[in-house]
């Protein structure tokens, strides 16, 4: 059911960018502070534990302190806040300080608008284009504040675990609610399991908490049933990538496996049937 404009429609495409692009320099925002927000946070507790003396809590959260040049401090005004036109106005650049502002940023508000322009047009504005507005949301920060920082905080995956278990509930998502359940149980014990195996084997930590949660979320978009081509996709890639680091570096680095999930997962839901298929094909079964 459209809730405003239907799919093909110039207003909902002209919306879905708009929104895109605006969601997108909001998600900036997350993608810097919430791994800060979190440091603080654990430091904090860590002193409670060890009963140190704990200073004031600093107030810093997704709203507080306004937005401003990490570099200089600066206040940032609403017309150097534009998405998209400022960066490019700017030219990556702060204003008072001149110190390049990271890409990332740019790139986060272009990839929202692109993709919820054309998800828009494709869906229209309707539900199933609201949840993919807060899945790609979600999936975005996780990618870059994974690779960023190595870190999947529970605040995105649940929320995309949570997302999709509900989605299940409407009969137009594709799945079953049942479906969803079980995609998610199998597929965090899968990457559990394979934690532990590999901590035994080696007494080193293979994966992090945060693939499972994540691996979770997906399976319950997806299903049991596709979770082999999530995780055959991202495994593949996932090691493609690792050998390419470590010929150029000439060292072994840890590497984000999140990114890698989530591709699998775009490419499990929405290629993952036919890639099943072909491969039965292919065993001729």
């Amino acid at each position: 059911m459209d809730l405003f404009y239907q799919a093909g429609s110039w207003p909902a495409l002209v919306i879905g960018l708009l929104l895109g692009a605006t969601i997108g320099s909001f998600l900036n925002v997350v993608i810097v502070r919430l791994p800060r927000q979190l440091q603080l946070q654990w430091q904090y507790e860590c002193a409670e534990l060890n009963g140190q003396p704990v200073t004031q809590k600093e107030r810093y959260n997704i709203a507080f302190p306004a937005s401003h040049c990490p570099q200089c401090q600066a206040a940032i005004a609403w017309y150097d806040n534009i998405p998209l036109l400022s960066y490019l106005m700017l030219a990556g650049k702060c204003r008072h300080c001149r110190q390049t502002i990271p890409l990332t940023y740019w790139l986060v508000e272009l990839a929202m608008t692109v993709i919820l322009g054309l998800a828009a047009w494709q869906l229209g504005l309707s539900l199933a284009w609201a949840v993919l507005l807060l899945a790609v949301s979600l999936l975005v920060c996780m990618i870059v504040i994974d690779i960023q920082h190595q870190l999947l905080p529970d605040q995105l995956t649940y929320s995309l675990l949570w997302l999709g278990l509900l989605w299940s509930l409407n009969p137009t998502s594709g799945i079953s609610p049942g479906q969803a359940i079980l995609g998610a149980a199998i597929g965090y014990l899968s990457l559990w399991s394979v934690f532990w195996l590999f901590k035994l084997a080696t007494g080193k930590d293979g994966l992090g908490y945060g693939d499972f949660k994540l691996l979770a979320a997906i399976g319950a978009f997806t299903g049991a049933t596709l979770l082999p081509v999530t995780v055959l996709a991202s495994s593949v890639v996932g090691v493609l990538v690792g050998v390419i680091a470590l010929v150029r570096k000439g060292r072994s680095e840890p590497i984000p496996f999140g990114p890698f999930l989530i591709g699998g997962g775009l490419i499990s839901y929405f290629s993952g049937d036919e890639l099943l298929h072909a491969y039965w094909q292919w065993l001729g079964l």
